[in-house]
């Protein structure tokens, strides 16, 4: 297919001015138009590049014709250059581009429009590449709204069954006429039944982090509110954790911070889980709430075989995971990504020191509460 010429409009009453400036613009469709009637009629035919608007013309004066048709947004790339010597400020108030005069020769007029023919394509370009851009945006939002939505549906319609299956277990294992074999089946499969569902909502507040939905709902936080929260978040990770040796130390006496309580027990236990997942039976987990020059520190260790520091860099992103663990377990990653996003939340930064053979170091911190009003309340409890 032969490419179009640019179209360049010559408004004038004299049909010799656009045959000098044809011999010069080969390259180019130059079309003679008389005045503001016809402008008015070509311009919605054909989408000229460039318009050339004389000071004689015929019909309604140009300056009023072009304020209309600045206003025609597929006009947007057009370019219009008025020539003559009077009368033609009106034209520049209109939104001419620029201005020459009468007795410019016609090489140094064909110069001036392969300018303004050269930004006028430069526009049109523009204006396609953000077309494009503007359809990928549209459709990476659409296919994250469909995520979202099929994110949301699969969690829910996964967290009734698996919170009834829990539950079912739990009234099983509670028959003292069990054998020990079948309780310890039991147990395990509660474990995992709550591996589960740890993991399916994770999935779903990791998206509502990242579409900015969760609300944190924050309140003051001592120090035995965090003895409180651990021993909540330990009974969340499952009986596994009978079998590790687990040390708690909370410092006495801190000042407290501002904090989602219970936000704050599911990153302790997906920070728990990870270390379960890192030891064997017999093996330590401490956890540790410690203060700081600008707020609190927690952090949650143990004695496993360490992490690779090749898997470091990207192990608090969603579906990473460390490839050295001692059990055969399947984890999609979205602990570690939904505590990141959580602490961020909260204004604090987590990070990970770990040494081959020496275990990991998981270390989240919390600023200080700073808030006038919780100040306030924070005088009335001790008061």
């Amino acid at each position: 297919m032969v490419p179009s010429l640019p179209v360049i409009f010559v408004v004038s009453a004299d049909p010799a001015v656009a045959a000098a400036l044809r011999a010069q613009l080969p390259e180019a469709d130059v079309v003679h138009l008389r005045g503001g009637d016809e402008l008015l009629r070509e311009a919605h035919a054909q989408l000229p590049q460039v318009v050339l608007l004389y000071e004689k013309t015929l019909g309604p004066p140009l300056a009023e014709v072009l304020g209309i048709l600045r206003q025609r947004a597929e006009l947007a790339a057009t370019r219009w250059l008025a020539v003559g010597s009077v009368g033609l400020g009106e034209l520049l108030l209109a939104g001419a581009d620029a201005l020459l005069g009468s007795a410019t020769p016609p090489a140094a007029l064909a110069a001036q429009v392969r300018t303004l023919l050269r930004r006028a394509q430069q526009h049109l370009q523009l204006g396609e590449r953000l077309g494009a851009l503007q359809g990928r945006m549209d459709n990476w939002e659409h296919e994250e709204r469909v995520r979202d939505q099929l994110v949301h549906m699969l969690v829910h319609d996964l967290k009734n069954p698996i919170a009834a299956v829990m539950g079912l277990l739990q009234l099983v294992e509670d028959d003292p006429s069990l054998s020990g074999e079948s309780r310890e089946l039991l147990r395990l499969c509660r474990d995992e039944s709550q591996h589960l569902l740890h993991l399916t909502v994770n999935m779903l507040d990791v998206r509502k982090i990242q579409a900015g939905k969760m609300n944190l709902r924050r309140e003051l936080m001592f120090s035995p509110m965090f003895e409180e929260l651990i021993t909540l978040a330990c009974g969340d990770v499952g009986s596994g954790l009978r079998e590790r040796r687990v040390e708690v130390e909370v410092e006495r006496d801190l000042s407290p911070v501002s904090a989602d309580p219970e936000l704050l027990r599911r990153v302790i236990a997906n920070l728990v889980s990870n270390a379960l997942k890192h030891t064997m039976g017999g093996g330590l987990v401490r956890l540790e709430v410690g203060a700081e020059p600008a707020g609190i520190r927690v952090s949650v260790k143990d004695d496993g075989e360490g992490i690779p520091p090749e898997d470091i860099p990207n192990l608090f992103a969603a579906f990473e995971q460390s490839r050295l663990t001692l059990h055969g377990r399947f984890d999609t990653g979205m602990g570690l990504a939904f505590c990141k996003m959580a602490v961020e939340g909260h204004g604090g930064q987590i990070w990970l020191d770990s040494v081959r053979g020496e275990g990991a170091e998981f270390h989240f911190t919390l600023p200080y509460a700073q808030n006038a009003d919780e100040d306030d309340d924070f005088a009335e409890l001790l008061s």
